[in-house]
């Protein structure tokens, strides 16, 4: 991979999984990092890895706008310049699966406010320092900006929300010299994802119900990372990791009719979601 020394990487997110790993590699590659997350999370074990050497940490909310202008102009005073913003920050629909009907009050609004409002944020704070620096910015998305959200519907939607932003970016910014491009982890070894694997059995089933074996193999952060920072190299448009989910994301249009079909007359499923149903009614 290229040497990244010189470049300036904002990365929301990054106290641990996806984050801290792309900060990692980067780091390694001889960017200079600033780690944004919030105040409670574990950000300054992430900082120590690192070293003292040509790494920022600033603690910000996303969904509040002026922490991120904050943090944006700390990167701008510190290294005088911003190449790449990763606005990567997101959480999980909770640690129990649910239906649209099941789901908490509020729980829709949370994860909206950071996946999708935080993203937004991120983007709007760093932008003219990316188009001044002809940078890059990726938004990570998900595997299920494509993928039917049932049980996980907050978390589906905000995911291809953040896809059709990024995708309107980088035809907004062609011409300026900056570009962006949407990253769509699949499924990836960190807590976020250990609801579908064992943290709940009826997600569980659902997940083994709905998806073949080799798609369902967690990879780790650093393998991701590694798939990410040759994206940021190419100033890709989309970056997909694992490999093995381009078939379905490039055949969606054909694929999800027919999955979804499948899936609408399947009684396991129904029988499933009517358990997720009853948690709440």
């Amino acid at each position: 991979m290229k040497d990244h020394s010189g470049q300036v990487v904002l990365i929301t997110g990054a106290a641990g999984g996806i984050g801290a790993a792309v900060a990692t590699a980067l780091h390694r590659r001889g960017a200079s990092v600033v780690l944004v997350d919030t105040e409670s999370s574990d950000l300054d074990s992430v900082a120590r890895k690192l070293g003292s050497e040509r790494v920022l940490v600033a603690r910000a909310d996303v969904t509040v706008r002026e922490q991120l202008d904050s943090a944006v102009a700390a990167t701008i005073a510190t290294f005088g310049r911003l190449d790449v913003v990763h606005a990567n920050a997101g959480i999980s629909s909770g640690a129990t699966a649910a239906t649209v009907r099941s789901a908490e009050d509020g729980i829709f609004e949370k994860v909206i406010g950071v996946n999708l409002m935080g993203v937004w944020n991120t983007v709007r704070a760093a932008l003219p320092h990316i188009v001044d620096s002809g940078g890059y910015v990726l938004l990570t998305s998900s595997t299920y900006a494509y993928l039917n959200g049932l049980a996980n519907a907050p978390y589906a939607a905000s995911k291809a929300a953040v896809e059709q932003l990024g995708r309107a970016l980088r035809l907004e910014l062609a011409g300026t010299g900056a570009t962006a491009g949407v990253l769509y982890p699949g499924w990836i070894a960190t807590p976020i994802v250990e609801v579908a694997f064992g943290g709940d059995d009826i997600a569980t089933a659902l997940v083994a119900k709905g998806f073949p074996t080799p798609l369902r193999r967690p990879i780790s952060p650093d393998k991701l990372a590694r798939g990410v920072v040759r994206g940021i190299e190419r100033r890709a448009p989309r970056i997909q990791v694992p490999g093995r989910w381009i078939p379905m994301s490039l055949l969606r249009g054909v694929i999800n009719p027919v999955y979804d079909a499948i899936l609408e007359r399947d009684t396991e499923v129904q029988r499933l979601t009517a358990q997720l149903d009853a948690r709440r009614l």
